[in-house]
This record gives C-alpha cells, sequence and structure tokens, in this order.
C-alpha cells in the first residue's frame, strides 16, 4: 500500500508540474507570445487573405534560409488583427495603412506603430455600362466606396481626371459634400467598399482600390481606364505596413522580415503576380 501511495503522489505532483511548471500548451505559449519575435526564431503575423497572406507565402522560404519561422494566420476583418499584436499573442500584422492604424490606436487606445511600408494598392477607374472615360454623359452615374478614407480617393481620381472639382485644400479627407464642380450633373452613388464591383451593370463607372479589384476578376494594367500614380499623395499616404507593438519594431524577427519583404524577390513577385493592383513601396 506504502508503494502505491508513492505511485499515485509522484502521479498527482506530475500532472501538477504539467499545469503550473510552464509544461501545458496554453499558458506557456501565451506567456512567450509576446517575446517569440525577440527571443525565438517564430515569427506570427496576422493577415489579410489578398495580397497580404499571399505575400508573405513567398516570404517564408527566404525568412526559413535566415533561421526563422514564420507563421502567416488569416484574418477576415480589420478588428481582430490589430487586438491580437497590441495583446502580445502575435508579433506583427499585414492588412492596414497608416491612417487606418492611426485612427485604430486613438479609437482603441492601442501601441501600434509602423515597422515598415511594403506596398500600396491604386485606386482606379474600371469600366461599367461605359467602357471609356470619353463617353461620360450628362446625369451619368459613377459608384464609389462610402468609408471616410477611401471615398476621398474615389473623389480626388476622379478630380484627377477632370469629371468634378473639389474644394481647395480638402485632398484626401474630401466627401461629396465637397464637390464644388460637377459639369456633367454626374451621380456619386456611395456604396460599401465590398458592393462596388458589383454595380457594374448599373453605373457608368465604379471606382475599386487594388485588393476589390482583384477579388473581382480585374487587373490594373488591363482593365482600369486610369488609376493613381506612383508618386500620388494617395500612393504615399495609403502604403500597406507591418504594424508591431510600439517597442518592438526593432525586434530581429521584425526587421529581417520588413527587409525580406522589400526585397527584390519579393518586389519582382509581386510586380509578376498583380499586374499593377498591387505596387511595391520604395
Amino acid at each position: 500500500m506504502k508503494k502505491l501511495a508513492a505511485l499515485l503522489l509522484a502521479g498527482v505532483l506530475a500532472v501538477g508540474c504539467l499545469t503550473a511548471c510552464g509544461g501545458s500548451s496554453n499558458g506557456g505559449d501565451d506567456a512567450a507570445a509576446g517575446t517569440e519575435a525577440a527571443g525565438s526564431t517564430t515569427i506570427k503575423v496576422a493577415a489579410s487573405a489578398t495580397p497580404h497572406s499571399e505575400i508573405l507565402e513567398q516570404a517564408k522560404p527566404i525568412l526559413a534560409e535566415q533561421g526563422f519561422d514564420l507563421e502567416v494566420t488569416v484574418f477576415d476583418d480589420y478588428v481582430q488583427p490589430n487586438e491580437v499584436v497590441e495583446s502580445g499573442e502575435f508579433d506583427a500584422n499585414y492588412f492596414q495603412h497608416i491612417p487606418y492604424l492611426d485612427s485604430f490606436n486613438e479609437e482603441k487606445g492601442t501601441h501600434l506603430v509602423n515597422a515598415g511600408g511594403i506596398h500600396y494598392e491604386p485606386f482606379g477607374i474600371y469600366p461599367g455600362t461605359k467602357k471609356t472615360l470619353d463617353e461620360l454623359a450628362d446625369g451619368d452615374s459613377i459608384a464609389v466606396p462610402n468609408d471616410t478614407t477611401n471615398e476621398a480617393r474615389a473623389l480626388v481620381l476622379l478630380q484627377d481626371n477632370g469629371i468634378i472639382k473639389l474644394k481647395d485644400g480638402v485632398g484626401l479627407e474630401a466627401t461629396v459634400t465637397d464637390i464644388v464642380e460637377n459639369p456633367k450633373n454626374i451621380k456619386i452613388v456611395e456604396l460599401e467598399a465590398a458592393q462596388v464591383a458589383r454595380v457594374t451593370g448599373e453605373t457608368a463607372f465604379v471606382v475599386l482600390n487594388g485588393n476589390y479589384a482583384l477579388e473581382a476578376g480585374y487587373t490594373v494594367s488591363k482593365d482600369a481606364l486610369t488609376y493613381e500614380a506612383a508618386d500620388s499623395e494617395a500612393a504615399k499616404t495609403y502604403v500597406n505596413v507591418i504594424a508591431v507593438k510600439e517597442g518592438n519594431e526593432n525586434n530581429a524577427g521584425i526587421k529581417a522580415l520588413v527587409e525580406v519583404l522589400k526585397s527584390d524577390e519579393i518586389k519582382e513577385y509581386i510586380n509578376s503576380t498583380y499586374d499593377g493592383a498591387v505596387i511595391p513601396f520604395e
């Protein structure tokens, strides 16, 4: 009986060590998650599916040669990727531009920073019921995204192509109320960004950003009638970045990740794959 009691006691102690001594897959991983990029070879990144996770997949073998294991998890929203970086569950995310990052920090009280700009996705004007901008007629309609950031970019692009004129100085904060000249009485149809590409049969033109153009089967170089220039204010402002929690931007893994994503190999992949819908940021 004494021998049996001793064995039972040893088993209890062993189970206790698994739950209290860092052996648990939950407890141990959670404790280490916030320091993975600094203290180990694993880099955990939260990303949108297209094009962000696809670009990250191309970076995996290059980082592996440098001793880093890149783990990519796809999210289908724009909130969780920031929350998991703020909490330390992930080391970085790749899905957003700087205005969204700044807005999120202000609204949520998070402490996320830009660790490096990787690419931008130019807005383009795409055919709807009309196939060229020269066909634009009095009273035609043009569909644009209705969220503040994307609507402003769409309106500036329409202005750049002589379709409307905006109030001086509004720039990338423009709304439809800032239209001061509309010589052809164009109706601006404001829709949720994901819905814009679905009304090509109902509006003369649609204005789409790169990722929604890709999802709709368009390419900038072949299908867009015109699009934002590489040196435009919008391209510089809305570059998509690697975001990390403040203080982690100089971690070895993060610096390696940014360097690889800005490498010639990744630039070549982006240029050959997305046909102008995604453009490397210099």
